[in-house]
């Protein structure tokens, strides 16, 4: 039985004569920051400390204001139960091929974290980590990991309670057992295993001062080398540049295992440097690309021919060879060109290089020999993403897996060979895709340009303005919104709700020029990007202001924040998740410096201009009706610090002059988002959606 059907009899419309809650009083001071000689009040300067008495009362008060709000919804329960029941099918990661071995993550429904798995040839499936056995609560997740080049070891990282720091492990496949390595301070970086298995390159960060994961700025990586059965005391010091604390290293080793090779970027900027040694002598590192001119991204190597997906003379993305002993610009050599598409990534497999290209925010995928000549094109009959790419650079087996906003994740094996191609895994769920329809439409924004979106609804949905609608954007970093299948999304269709996804500058769905579009002095394009969605939804009588809700996480966070000040009349609700909310001070904790690509920051005075004049916690107006809000947030992010959220929904709560209610949802034993336990995940999701139904006045049919 569907929700609707199960709800169908209790929906009830939000009572807007309700009187305002009793928020609790917040801590606060007299703080008062002079930013290029502009005064600036930040009473809430309390709540930056997570851990203070007077913190901790009040988020206990907040989360009992919440709960009972939330509580007192009668469909919550059974948006949860159906959350729960979709959520419920088997779904497996992308496999990775070592030697004869396949190592890949699979979670049977309700699992709290996905288990990894080790497949021999005509052998049974058999588990090599299950992280649900480490915690009571499914908090400790599994982060990246990574197989030996024989398959014999695989380094792992575990991550504590949703925080980005990590710590790494090593497995024996043949026997299950750990090694007894263990490596800690670790965080945003993969390892590069050398190919005879001896040990592998990482990065790490110096302890922070008394230990603080939460607030600690994170600065001065260092690059090293840790011999196998080792302790991490005695690892081997590769790099370090102190001059350059801000710097990071990414490790790489080249397909014939000669080489070491390390990405050097610095933050969230695509721009890169590359350099490299032979990997028996790896301090002797020397320039190989040594300018932050591009991105540059290592598809594969081939003896000393070295092939990188950069944007350097192509802001959509091209292929190029870079001969390592004389890796000038002038001895390049371009494979496959730019073209109107945005190329997003490519991987040299089986000797061909398998291309992912955008085209208007969804995915194609191209298969070129190393010549640049195209053998082979992949063809998705729906608007899809292509979630990973896996494969070995001698070896013609490849996996590939992809996704739509009604399916989820199916993952395909292929000899690049033979042309052979099939299903590896097809998830089974119960819901129906067939009685929905994604289409995507275009509208223009504020100052002419045009942006995509997408709109996914149940077929035969009338345009009647008045369905309630949930629009999602994020507009930041480069990062491409496109389409992905989620069970919180297919439980809002289910309810009749309207899915509306804005491509917003900021993002990568069309290369480097649209990014650069959306950053610092430009940012407010993705907040007016966003408002005319929202404007072109109601004009087009798909919905109205008071069905309409907005949501976003993280720089999506933001983005919500951002236009409920600018535009409060707009929504009838919002759901900023983990946001960046005060942007003025978003540089001085954990790795939030790391941003300042995209946002720039307060310490220059333009700069201070242009975040001064939007960052939400610094435009919200006393007496303003805002729309009803439901901010969330983890008491231990450590990417996003709490005290965004906390002291956002603090002075949101004094400014609101409407009825309309501003609570705030604070999750323990959890972080950003990454390896949240699926039980946190149902829970928060039933909240969400729960809020939404109340505050749209959402009347369910069977």
């Amino acid at each position: 039985m569907t929700l609707a059907a199960v709800l169908a009899a209790c929906a009830l419309a939000p009572d807007r004569n309700a009187s305002r809650p009793a928020y609790p009083e917040a801590p606060r001071n007299d703080t008062v920051d002079v930013y290029h000689g502009v005064r600036v009040a930040d009473a809430y300067r309390p709540l930056e400390d997570p851990d203070a008495p007077e913190t901790r009362a009040w988020i206990e008060a907040e989360n009992a204001l919440t709960g009972a709000y939330l509580e007192a919804i009668p469909e919550r329960d059974a948006i949860r139960a159906r959350l729960t029941a979709l959520w419920d099918y088997e779904r497996f990661g992308l496999p990775q091929k070592r030697g004869e071995r396949l190592f890949y993550t699979r979670n049977d429904g309700l699992q709290n974290q996905s288990v990894l798995y080790v497949e021999d040839p005509g052998a049974p499936a058999r588990v090599l980590l299950d992280p649900n056995a480490l915690s009571a609560d499914g908090t400790i997740a599994l982060g990246p990991w990574e197989p030996s080049e024989d398959g014999r070891y695989v380094a792992y990282a575990l991550a504590d309670g949703g925080s980005d720091w990590t710590d790494w492990y090593v497995l024996d496949a043949d026997t299950g057992q750990p090694t007894g390595d263990h490596l800690t301070w670790i965080k945003f970086v993969g390892v590069a295993w050398k190919q005879d298995g001896s040990g592998f390159f990482y990065a790490r960060y110096p302890a922070p001062p008394g230990g603080d994961r939460l607030t600690a700025v994170n600065e001065n990586q260092e690059l090293y080398f840790h011999a196998l059965g080792q302790p991490q005391e005695r690892d081997v010091l590769v790099w370090k540049d102190p001059e350059h604390p801000k710097w990071e290293f990414q490790p790489y080793v080249s397909d014939d295992g000669q080489r070491l090779l390390v990405q050097v970027g610095e933050g969230t900027d695509p721009r890169s440097r590359w350099w490299m040694a032979p990997v028996q002598t790896p301090a002797a590192l020397t320039p190989l690309l040594n300018e932050f001119d591009a991105s540059y991204e290592l598809a594969g190597t081939e003896g000393s021919t070295l092939y990188f997906r950069s944007d350097n003379a192509a802001p959509r993305g091209r292929v190029i060879a870079v001969d390592a002993n004389h890796p000038e610009p002038a001895h390049w050599k371009e494979i496959v060109p730019q073209s109107a598409d945005t190329l997003r990534g490519v991987r040299l497999c089986g000797g061909m290089l398998l291309c992912h290209w955008l085209q208007d925010a969804h995915s194609r995928v191209t298969l070129h020999d190393l010549d640049g000549g195209m053998t082979r094109w992949f063809a998705f009959t729906e608007p899809v993403t292509v979630t990973g790419i896996s494969g070995r650079h001698a070896d013609p087996q490849i996996f590939y897996s992809y996704a739509s906003f009604t399916a989820p994740e199916r993952i395909f094996t292929a000899n690049l060979d033979t042309r052979a191609d099939g299903p590896f895994r097809t998830p089974e769920l119960d819901f129906d895709a067939a009685e929905y329809v994604t289409e995507q439409v275009w509208y223009t924004s504020k100052d002419g340009t045009r942006v995509p979106m997408y709109l996914v609804h149940k077929k035969g949905l009338q345009r009647n303005g008045r369905n309630p609608t949930y629009l999602y954007g994020y507009g930041g970093f480069n990062v491409a919104i496109t389409p992905t299948f989620s069970v919180p999304n297919a439980v809002w269709l289910e309810m009749g709700g309207l899915l509306a996804v804005a491509n917003l500058r900021g993002g990568g769905e069309f290369g480097e020029e649209w990014h650069q579009a959306g950053t610092v002095h430009n940012k407010q394009n993705v907040f007016d990007d966003f408002i005319a969605a929202a404007e072109w939804l109601v004009a087009e009588k798909w919905t109205a202001p008071d069905k309409l809700a907005i949501g976003g996480r993280s720089n999506g966070g933001l983005l919500v924040g951002a236009c409920i000040t600018q535009r409060p009349d707009l929504f009838g609700a919002a759901l900023p998740g983990v946001g960046v909310l005060d942007m003025l001070r978003y540089h001085r904790f954990t790795i939030g410096w790391a941003w300042a690509s995209d946002y720039g920051t307060s310490d220059d005075p333009e700069q201070f201009a242009s975040l001064y004049a939007y960052s939400p916690l610094h435009n919200l107006k006393p007496g303003a009706h805002y729309p009803a809000t439901l901010i969330t947030t983890a008491d231990h992010d450590d990417r996003v610090v709490p005290a965004h959220s906390f002291k956002f929904a603090a002075a949101l709560q004094a400014a609101q002059g409407g009825p309309e209610p501003v609570l705030i949802r604070i999750d323990t034993r959890a972080g950003h988002g990454a390896g949240k336990p699926i039980s946190k995940s149902i829970a928060e999701w039933a909240d969400l959606w729960g809020f939404l139904v109340r505050e749209l006045g959402v009347r369910l049919e069977g």
